[in-house]
């Protein structure tokens, strides 16, 4: 199997597992980090806010799924976490999770001759994102949108 369609496989095992337990996959990292092989799988609750315990039971269980579905040929260290407050934005219900909430975006495409914007997030329609700035409304359509994250200031 080639390395994309171990990442796909991958995270389809995880999304498998965590939507059984009411949890959402943020992001899967799967990379050599010098002679180690690291898989990193990022967890969630869909409105934030994960234990260490339960990372280490979705650990314990994950592994135990990989070892059985026998995906990786070779050693490697399994890392689950929480993605922290500051996690990326990066579809429609990661944007519904954080209305009104300051958001700092990286476009693209300029809108309005910035690729750079930073307002309080009205709504999600579609796949645009209604963001309040300075008192006015900014629509940023989803694909413009290269980053995004939650401002930390105002959590």
């Amino acid at each position: 199997m080639d390395r994309q369609a171990i990442i796909a496989e991958l995270t389809n095992i995880a999304s498998d597992y965590l939507k059984n337990q009411g949890l959402v996959l943020v992001d899967v990292i799967y990379r050599y980090e010098g002679r180690n092989l690291f898989l990193r799988i990022f967890a969630d609750r869909p409105e934030g806010g994960i234990t260490i315990d339960e990372c280490t039971l979705i650990n314990t269980e994950i592994s135990r799924i990989l070892d059985e579905k026998d995906i990786l040929q070779e050693r490697y260290l399994l890392e689950v976490s929480s993605p922290g407050l500051d996690r990326p934005l990066k579809n429609k219900s990661d944007f519904l999770r954080c209305i009104n909430r300051m958001v700092k975006f990286f476009l693209a495409d300029s809108i309005n001759g910035r690729t750079e914007l930073e307002g309080v997030i009205s709504k999600v329609e579609d796949d645009v994102v209604y963001v309040d700035i300075d008192g006015h409304i900014v629509h940023i359509p989803l694909v413009k949108i290269n980053k995004a994250k939650q401002t930390l200031d105002n959590i």
